[in-house]
């Protein structure tokens, strides 16, 4: 009798500790494990920190550690590319396919409000955000079919040099895209872009 009980308890044990393994390595709800809450851990528009500059480095923008409108759009671009869930949301499944390490909550922290994002800190009207979104999807790497329009504006390489550009739009910082974008829509209004600035 005494043995089946050792057995019995032995048994439970182990049980027990494969559950507390399952919990801390999947991030599962539930308990207080550190390893828990960094696998849980869901990085978004208005945090910032360390591991949201690592996030920016990841995506190819400029590290201010500020989880801004310019960052989101990013992690969209990254998602829909990857075949994840496009929410802007970096949670486990998006930071496994960046191929980003578990990272604490010590790392990220809700911004203050005002706090803004120097990957692309251009203010745009809506009407502006809007032909962005109609012309690339908000992509500044787009490129059309015929290679003829480049970056989230679909800037022609003519019209780009004119504005005071260099090289490729295609390949230029999304805050250098949205800067000659507007002084083009100060020039022009939304002329340059005859479809999506009409819908």
């Amino acid at each position: 009798m005494p043995f089946r009980i050792v057995v019995v308890f032995v048994l439970a044990f182990a049980m027990l500790a494969t559950a507390q393994v399952a919990f801390a390595d999947g991030g599962s709800s539930g308990g207080g494990a550190g390893a828990t809450q960094a696998s849980a851990l869901y990085v978004k528009k208005g945090y910032r920190g360390p591991g949201v500059a690592r996030i920016q480095r990841r995506l190819g923008l400029t590290a201010d550690g500020v989880f801004g409108p310019a960052t989101e759009r990013a992690v969209k671009r990254f998602q829909r590319r990857n075949g994840l869930s496009v929410d802007g949301v970096v949670g486990p499944e998006t930071r496994r396919a960046m191929g980003i390490a578990r990272m604490s909550r010590n790392s990220v922290r809700r911004g203050k409000r005002g706090s803004t994002d120097t990957s692309g800190s251009t203010k745009l009207p809506r009407v502006m955000r809007r032909i962005a979104e109609c012309e690339s999807g908000g992509d500044p790497t787009a490129i059309s079919a015929d290679g003829r329009y480049r970056g989230k504006w679909q800037f022609s390489r003519a019209t780009w040099k004119r504005l005071g550009g260099t090289g490729d739009p295609a390949e230029a910082s999304e805050a250098l895209q949205d800067k000659l974008a507007m002084k083009l829509y100060r020039q022009r209004g939304t002329d340059p872009w005859p479809v999506c600035g009409k819908s």
